[in-house]
This record gives structure tokens, sequence and C-alpha cells, in this order.
């Protein structure tokens, strides 16, 4: 079961690593996957996560609050329009773009449900 939590964590990293430069990933969600599946399988992993500069204090937010920073929440969503836009602007089919459109949706829509955390 550990190789299983280690290949999810390293999947969902990766994913999340993808996911700053590419706006069809959100980053966030992907990270805390990572950091649960590290939890599971690698406490060294986990605690490199936990310690990241960059991904630390998501985690924290998110293991204390169930909350994501509004910085991030604000990146996430305008990264999904620049996406949609995209391909509005490439003349994607119809259907794909309805696709696009539903699941941005749902996913800016729970990003924007989470709290902000502690101010």
């Amino acid at each position: 079961m550990r190789i299983a939590w280690l290949a999810l964590g390293g999947l969902a990293l990766g994913a999340g690593v993808i996911g700053i430069v590419l706006p069809l990933l959100p980053t966030t969600p992907f990270v805390i996957l990572a950091a649960f599946a590290f939890s599971k399988s690698s406490p060294r992993l986990h605690r490199f996560l936990v310690e990241h500069p960059r991904f630390g204090p998501m985690i924290a937010d998110w293991t204390a609050h169930g909350a994501i920073a509004p910085r991030y929440k604000a990146l996430a969503v305008s990264m999904m329009l620049a996406a949609l836009t995209l391909s509005v602007w490439l003349a994607v089919p119809n259907r794909v773009l309805l696709i696009q459109l539903v699941c941005m949706g749902g996913a800016a829509a729970f990003v924007l449900s989470r709290p902000n955390g502690p101010r």
C-alpha cells in the first residue's frame, strides 16, 4: 500500500508542478493531495512539501482551516479564464468549450467557496 500512496503522491505533485505553468491544471489541490499521500507513505517527502517555501503555506492553510489564500484563488480563477479565452480564440469546437466551461466552472466554484484562512 505504501508504494501506491507514494505513486499517487508523485503523480499529484507532478500535476501540481505542471499546473504552475499550465492553466488547465490547478496547483493547490494537487499539492494538497500529494502532501496527504506522502503523509501515508514517506515522512521525508511529506516534510519536504510542508517545509517548502512555495507549497508549505498552502498546505498549512488547508490543513488548519480548509482554506485557500485569496491570491491563490485569484491566480487559479484568472488562469482558468485565460485558458478558456485561449480556447475561444483558437476556435475550439463548441462541445469542447462546453466541457471546459463546466469543468472550470466547477473548479472555480470550489476554489472560491473555500475560506480565505486566518488574517
